[in-house]
């Protein structure tokens, strides 16, 4: 049997490799010019995720192939916090040194909410991150085993106020998941417990590293990559894709993945576009520096986190932004949330807001760059729809579930990525992939 899969990021890559474990003969067609997708770096920069939680989830495909990821390494301090009136943070692997960093009020108050982000977490990881799209009857099991300590009427944003340092600290991590942090329910807390009670990871090269291996793997197997194909329409017949035309020529095969973002999915099958509302894009500035700088994550949170997010959430980039600031080596990547883009109507340039940026972080952190290229949403909707990292935003309970792995009426066709089941981010994307293959060679398996 024949496979073709849309799209060379981390859940294409993922998508690939568990269907030549199968034994089908697979093609990944690409848009881009190599693999990685949203992290398919710029000369040595990269130009998405720079961190790697849940490692467990890339060493398990690895391991299908008998390989891993031995140089692993645990990062601590996790990432370097810092408000403008001087006040830092800078959380590590264990609980006491981070402890002895806050005020007592606060240290009680960071015990509480890590504890909570734990039980989150620990409640749904089998339902919603590791499993496969939740039925109604898992829902149901789901809810009579957590019940009400997942907090189902609760928001985020009441949730973690502890003071005007942890709140926003707290409220950032929802972010992660393209959320506004101030819209965002209380289950969406499970993610702190990811990063500060889990740990964060460094892969030489990064996150471009592991696409790399797994890029290497793949064609080690006897995948083939086509890059520089775009999709254009899918040909569907009777409860199935047939065929897929690209912009070099028509593919055709037994079965279909695509991991690109499920409005282009929908839009190439001709399907209407579901009207819910996006999550946050985001602007970047990727610099490559004179000299080398230590490897290390900062956030520098802006004045008023809470208003920032009100320009976001009117479709403004932000003046005052909180910025991401990742190092290593020769290599610096700038990162702040930005709107979607509209329906309608432009856009402002990108390279004066980029100058804005890099002006604000010069005042806060000064870096020698020597070139710098800007990032903006528009930039982003080559491979994410109107800019939207994560697709809808998961502002609500029933709203942060994200899409299954089918498409009504087609057998032969799964939907993977970070814009369906489990979600964004280096881990969630690959389970997506992985597990959407697999969940795809059953159905088909099962006749």
């Amino acid at each position: 049997m024949r496979a073709v899969v849309v799209g060379a990021g981390l859940a294409g890559l993922a998508a690939a490799l568990r269907l030549r474990k199968a034994g089908l003969e697979v093609v990944v067609v690409e848009q881009l010019e190599g693999p990685g997708g949203k992290a398919a770096g710029w000369e040595g920069v990269p130009t998405g995720p720079t961190v790697l939680t849940l490692p467990e989830v890339p060493q398990r495909i690895l391991a299908e192939f008998g390989q891993g990821l031995e140089d692993l390494r645990p990062v601590s301090p996790l990432t370097h916090y810092r408000w403008p009136d001087g006040r830092s943070f800078a959380p590590e692997l264990s609980l006491e040194p981070t402890l002895a960093q806050l005020s007592r009020e606060e240290a009680q108050s960071y015990r509480r909410l890590l504890a909570e982000a734990r039980t989150l977490f620990e409640g749904l990881r089998e339902t919603f991150i590791f499993g496969p799209p939740p039925s109604a009857a898992a829902l149901l099991r789901y809810g009579l085993r957590a019940g009400w300590r997942a907090r189902p009427l609760g928001s985020l944003r009441r949730l973690v106020e502890a003071g005007p340092y942890l709140t926003p600290f707290f409220l950032r991590f929802a972010t992660y998941m393209g959320a506004n942090p101030y819209r965002a329910p209380a289950v969406l807390h499970n993610i702190a417990w990811v990063e500060l009670g889990l740990g964060v990871y460094h892969l030489p090269g990064g996150v471009r590293g592991l696409v790399e291996r797994l890029y290497r793997l793949a064609l080690a197997q006897g995948v083939s990559f086509l890059f520089e194909q775009r999709v254009l329409r899918a040909r569907v017949g009777p409860g199935r894709v047939e065929l897929l035309e690209t912009t070099a020529g028509c593919l055709e095969a037994d079965l279909y993945i695509s991991a690109a973002d499920r409005h282009h999915t929908l839009s190439w099958l001709g399907r209407p576009l579901p009207r819910y509302a996006l999550g946050v894009s985001g602007f970047a500035v990727l610099m490559r520096l004179k000299e080398p700088e230590p490897l290390a994550h900062r956030v520098y949170f802006s004045s008023d986190y809470r208003a920032e997010w009100r320009e976001i959430e009117e479709g403004r980039w932000p003046q005052e932004p909180t910025l991401y600031l990742h190092t290593d080596g020769e290599a610096a990547f700038l990162l702040v949330n930005a709107p979607s883009l509209p329906e309608a109507g432009g856009v402002p340039e990108a390279r004066p807001y980029a100058q804005h940026l890099l002006q604000k972080l010069q005042a806060l952190h000064p870096l020698p760059v020597a070139e710098w290229r800007a990032l903006s949403p528009s930039d982003y909707s080559l491979t994410s729809y109107r800019g939207a990292l994560y697709g809808r935003a998961p502002h609500g309970l029933w709203a942060a579930l994200r899409p299954g792995w089918g498409v009504p009426g087609l057998r032969n066709l799964a939907q993977v990525g970070g814009t369906v089941h489990p979600g964004g981010g280096v881990p969630l994307a690959l389970l997506s992939g992985w597990n959407g293959a697999g969940w795809l060679l059953g159905r088909m398996h099962g006749g």
